[in-house]
């Protein structure tokens, strides 16, 4: 078993600088779950960044689009860093980016495919920042601060991605990124280059960062270009039926492919939803791309098209709920409306945490009349990850002293280790970490886990930005449970009841509004009101107060815990005042209670 070194040192302010200028190693994302990939590199008072993800929410995670990394510690360290490298263009690397870099605002590089994701991305959530991008290539080597970056090409799920190496004081770091290795890669130029890999470790990797995705499955990984054989079946078995087609729109290899067959096979291909359209528009302006002349049609066109002459590429392949092919199983789609003359062909397999909304989709295709063709049953679709046997060879390759998994869920890294183990690098020489651990090199090169600096997670609700520590999941959580009841009263000075209660309800199957409940909710109140004027508890208490003798009084009668709201309204000789405020909030107009509150701006996360 892989010794999983620990750190038991306390943990350290953010912007905390090591005493020492030894290299430092400092993940703020992507260890121990699936995307929010962020790392650190480190060197006395230089800090370059390799990517800056998102996550897609987990299912508890009520409401929320997408989770960020907490970035607090680059921040305040914003002075050293002297850039974030992108390794591609995948969301979990790129998908923080609008939001991190106005804060940090440091130079951005990339090959030219993600720069150019990352420009759209900035133009619809920042278009009044100017960031500063720089274009990388395989081959290429630049110079960021005492660090000396270069970039290596490896096979992956989208063009343009890049395997980082960073030539620091201490010795070489390589950080794989997302790789597998294609021996036949869909276009030629784009497998992974292991003659790269083998000459840097001839001269020697002291530590090799890993994609641990797939570091449960043996064997090697499918080439991509064997999904094009499946499609091709897939085609000449169902040559009656229009045919639909659900992938990443990210996957350029993949629409790559079905135009391809959908050219041989005389069918035209009509591109739905928004990030598809984006991505096909974006890879034939930068020359990622050739489609035949006329191979695409518009919706208009696909109409006056018999059925089985046309091909529909869409997004949803993970359930997203508004994603074209989610929005056709719900016979919602303005264009598209499926049925018993249709095949739909989902070409991905699940996030972890998606598994129950692309369930669902499915079995909503199949209501619908559809034939459904997805993974489980024929191979339309391959991972771009390494599987075992291709991260040994990396290993082989690069022959590194020091190992650290990365990209994956606790149990991908420790896999992941066990496998270095087992590949000769010794266990106290490998490192499995989680967000935040600071991996540590002192001058004569021994490694060990250091204090941790601050990390955690950022929820992102549109363009609002809440801390994942926070009370915002448990309340949403208990609102979607119990549903919520507002109570009105009027006081006056004496602080009893002039008016009659008024009582709300929303989202509870209670009907706490009913006649028959409003003596128990009146008691509770007037229970809380004598507190209040017998000196048991102070005034600016009496909204708690209320919250306590209600929620205890529908706990005991109904069982039912509904979040509380009162809002009370004191009647003096100046007016009415509202009680809920402090005394001095009371003084001031109150902001209209439909305005939402101010959510820190991008440059606030």
């Amino acid at each position: 078993m892989t010794n999983a070194r620990r750190s038991r040192k306390p943990r350290v302010a953010a912007g905390a600088v090591g005493s020492k200028p030894g290299l430092r190693i400092i993940p703020l994302g992507g260890l121990g779950e699936v995307g929010k990939n962020l790392t650190a590199i480190e060197y006395g008072d230089d800090i370059i960044v390799i990517d800056c993800g998102l996550k897609f929410p987990e299912e508890e995670m009520l409401g929320i689009d997408f989770v960020i990394p907490d970035v607090r510690y680059l921040a305040e360290n914003r002075t050293r860093i002297r850039g974030i490298f992108l390794t591609h263009g995948h969301e979990d690397h790129i998908g923080a980016i609008p939001l991190v870099l106005p804060r940090l605002d440091v130079p951005l590089y990339g090959t030219p495919l993600s720069v150019a994701l990352v420009e759209n991305k900035m133009l619809d959530a920042r278009a009044s920042y100017k960031p500063r991008y720089f274009h990388i290539q395989a081959g290429q080597t630049i110079k960021a601060g005492c660090f000396e970056v270069g970039f290596i090409r490896v096979a992956h799920s989208i063009p343009d991605s890049l395997a980082i190496y960073v030539r620091t004081p201490a010795g070489i770091v390589l950080h794989s990124g997302d790789f597998k290795l294609d021996m036949t890669p869909l276009w030629g130029e784009d497998g992974t280059d292991l003659a790269a890999l083998a000459e840097l470790g001839r001269e020697g990797v002291m530590l090799l960062l890993s994609d641990s995705t797939n570091s449960e499955r043996s064997g090697f990984t499918p080439s991509e270009s064997s999904v094009g054989r499946s499609f091709e079946d897939i085609f000449r078995t169902h040559k009656d039926r229009r045919i639909v087609i659900a992938a990443f729109a990210s996957n350029l290899y993949r629409a790559s492919q079905v135009f391809a067959v959908a050219s041989r096979f005389n069918r035209h291909v009509m591109l739905v939803g928004r990030s598809m359209i984006s991505y096909v528009d974006l890879a034939l302006k930068l020359g990622y791309m050739d489609i035949p002349s006329g191979l695409l049609v518009t919706p208009q066109e696909a109409e006056r098209l018999t059925p089985n002459r046309t091909v529909v590429l869409t997004t949803g392949s993970q359930g997203e709920p508004f994603s074209g092919l989610v929005l056709m199983s719900k016979g919602e789609h303005k264009q598209i409306r499926l049925g018993e003359r249709d095949l739909v062909v989902i070409s991905a397999t699940p996030i972890p945490g998606n598994e129950k909304l692309v369930s669902n989709t499915v079995n909503r295709l199949f209501v619908a009349g559809c034939d459904v063709i997805y993974e489980r049953e024929h191979a339309v679709h391959v991972s771009g990850h390494a599987s075992r046997e291709e991260q040994k060879i990396l290993l082989n390759l690069v022959k590194p002293k020091y190992f650290m998994p990365v990209h994956g869920e606790y149990r991908h890294l420790v896999r992941h280790s066990q496998l270095a183990a087992e590949m000769g690098i010794p266990s106290k020489n490998i490192f499995v970490m989680q967000n935040g651990d600071v991996l540590e090199f002192d001058q004569n090169g021994k490694g060990m886990v250091g204090a941790k600096v601050h990390s955690g997670a950022v929820l992102v609700d549109g363009m609002m930005l809440g801390e994942f520590e926070g009370s915002l999941l448990r309340e949403r959580k208990e609102l979607s449970e119990s549903g919520i009841l507002a109570v009105s009263v009027v006081l006056d000075e004496e602080y009893r009841m002039v008016d009659e209660l008024q009582i709300d309800s929303r989202g509870s199957i209670y009907g706490f509004d009913r006649e028959h409940m409003r003596p128990d909710v009146e008691l509770a109140v007037e229970r809380a009101l004598e507190s209040v004027r017998s000196g048991a508890v102070d005034r600016a208490s009496l909204p708690a107060e209320i919250r306590k003798k209600i929620r205890e009084s529908i706990g005991r009668n109904y069982r039912a815990y509904p979040g509380i709201i009162p809002l009370i309204s004191v009647l003096g000789q100046n007016g009415r005042h509202d009680a809920n405020a402090t005394p001095k909030e009371a003084k001031t107009p109150r902001r209209n209670p439909r305005s939402r509150a101010r959510s820190p701006r991008a440059a606030d996360v």
